[in-house]
């Protein structure tokens, strides 16, 4: 709540001004702090296609992604667990919490009864589809291994997807990061290691709801797949896995520097966010149109990057005294999220995505609760 006062008073005082309009973030002295979660442990295997076991591959390229962030400069790393031990899922975001991290990453290995392959990226949401809630079904139905998980999880029945609505309400302020580390990292894994791309999706997980910063479950391929199987087993598979997430992150951690930097940041470009936003799940509300507002002023600025801080694609509209800058334009609400994260990011902290209609301004909450999606 916080946050948004102050984004709310940003917002009006670059409205009244008719000079600079560019804020920048401000920066931090602790460490980037990312908790690392390798799924399952102990008693509980995950799934095991094909003899292998999940709860092992996924400690070992948690422990080798660790290894990879901990050389880094102003990296700190946390892990839910180190080696073969039980982690209720209650107790695992907290760890995260009780640290203020900045990221929650969890690894976990899928599974099918058909040959299905390839790698997909979750962050926390309503899911799309009945595949979506498969997956995050298997992966909630550890809390039956709990005792007391009645008391515990209040109730909360994986099998239901009615337990699932109102999860998001929770991480919905960290959506748009999320997706954001989520697609980066899904990205290498198909372009740097050609691995199927089953994309960027939302889902109900609990370990996730439970977290307070952007978090992301990643399903790093299907043990049931006999060659992916056989590659996620392998030492050569943990350690290119565990390198592409590392470097995601690692992506992720210098692209917030974009909003303080003063010099050009090679490490991210926009033609990587476009990349990036390629690989989300589309989010389509047909006949709308969403931008991202990241100014309004009265001064006449030409639309040219280098009065944007090198953000193209964008529009320039006057609407009484005032000119409003926006960045972006699609039907697609979960590439405006991503677009409106990379905004931020370069120092435009009190941006905002707007809907149209026809030409026409809508509340954006009307238009999200429509039917038409």
């Amino acid at each position: 709540m916080k946050t948004k006062i102050i984004s709310f008073f940003i917002l009006i005082i670059l409205t009244i001004t008719t000079s600079s309009f560019f804020v920048k973030s401000k920066t931090t002295q602790k460490p980037f702090i990312v908790v690392l979660d390798a799924g399952h442990g102990g008693h509980d295997p995950g799934n095991v296609g094909n003899g292998y076991k999940e709860k092992n591959i996924a400690l070992k390229i948690v422990l080798k992604v660790g290894k990879i962030l901990e050389k880094q400069t102003n990296i700190k790393v946390l892990y839910t667990r180190k080696t073969d031990v039980f982690i209720k899922l209650k107790d695992r975001g907290p760890v995260a919490n009780k640290a203020d991290a900045d990221l929650f990453v969890s690894v976990h290995c899928n599974s099918h009864s058909s040959q299905a392959h390839g790698t997909e990226t979750f962050v926390l949401g309503l899911h799309k589809s009945q595949a979506n809630f498969e997956v995050a079904k298997k992966e909630n139905e550890v809390i039956f291994l709990e005792d007391n998980y009645k008391e515990n999880y209040a109730g909360f029945d994986p099998n239901s997807p009615e337990s699932l609505i109102g999860m998001t309400l929770m991480q919905e302020e960290y959506l748009d990061q999320s997706i954001l580390l989520a697609s980066l990292i899904q990205n290498n894994f198909t372009n740097n290691l050609k691995r199927t791309n089953r994309s960027v999706k939302q889902a109900g997980f609990w370990v996730l709801l439970s977290t307070y910063m952007p978090s992301v479950l990643i399903e790093t391929g299907f043990l049931t797949h006999k060659k992916e199987g056989a590659y996620l087993n392998s030492e050569k598979g943990q350690n290119e896995m565990a390198r592409e997430i590392a470097n995601g992150i690692i992506t992720y951690k210098n692209s917030l520097s974009l909003a303080t930097n003063d010099s050009q940041n090679p490490e991210i470009t926009q033609d990587e966010i476009n990349e990036a936003i390629d690989r989300v799940e589309e989010k389509i509300y047909e006949g709308y149109v969403f931008k991202v507002q990241i100014a309004a002023s009265g001064r006449k600025l030409a639309t040219k990057p280098s009065n944007f801080k090198g953000l193209k694609e964008i529009e320039r509209n006057k609407e009484g005294d005032l000119y409003k800058y926006y960045y972006g334009a699609t039907s697609d609400y979960n590439k405006i999220q991503l677009m409106k994260t990379y905004a931020a990011e370069n120092g435009f902290d009190s941006c905002y995505i707007v809907a149209f209609k026809d030409g026409k301004k809508l509340k954006l909450s009307e238009v999200l609760n429509s039917n038409n999606k």
